[in-house]
């Protein structure tokens, strides 16, 4: 089974939608236990980074997420609580991923929403993908480049679309929303 969390960031209907298309089972949950025993963990999220941390620690999500040892997806702010800090609020997040999270310069359109390629694919995250194929982003703030970025992606400046440390792997864009590519790196991950 797998256990996608709940904690008031938006996105995880079509999370779970994703899932049950690719034939897994899932359920959607704040429960300690459910997530412990699950085989792997996914931590969607589509909101503010502050008050998404706010939520965790009251439900003592933070020390449960930080203490997975399954493979774990952090999708979008997913990703960027798996971070250190985040200028969104001047937030303090896990801290399982060795980078900041800062807030795109205002020199081109922000939030970055739309199609990009990714490049520098490393891990098994990526079989079967090339840095010829998009994936979808919404983001006005991104993970800077660090020794965990498993894929690059360039708007404004090179970011981490994708990071992995251990069992936590985490992606910037949304594979739940970039077709037959993120329908496929989804897929890799769960077959893990």
């Amino acid at each position: 089974m797998i256990a996608i969390i709940k904690y008031n960031a938006g996105n995880i209907k079509s999370v779970e939608n994703a899932i049950r298309r690719l034939g897994f089972d899932c359920q959607v949950t704040d429960d300690k236990e459910t997530i412990l025993s699950a085989d792997k963990v996914v931590f969607p999220g589509v909101g503010e980074a502050s008050s998404a941390m706010q939520y965790l620690k009251e439900h003592n999500l933070d020390v449960l997420i930080k203490s997975l040892k399954q493979p774990t997806l952090g999708i979008c702010l997913g990703q960027q609580l798996m971070c250190k800090y985040s200028e969104e609020n001047d937030t303090e997040c896990l801290g399982i991923f060795n980078a900041d999270v800062k807030k795109f310069p205002p020199v081109e359109l922000v939030p970055h929403m739309g199609w990009n390629n990714l490049e520098n694919l490393k891990g098994k995250l990526f079989n079967g993908i090339t840095e010829e194929d998009n994936v979808y982003f919404v983001h006005s703030y991104y993970a800077e480049l660090s020794e965990e970025s498993i894929a690059t992606c360039r708007y404004i400046l090179p970011f981490s679309a994708a990071m992995q440390k251990d069992n936590f792997y985490a992606t910037q864009f949304h594979p739940e929303k970039s077709a037959w590519v993120g329908e496929r790196i989804l897929k890799n991950f769960l077959e893990l």
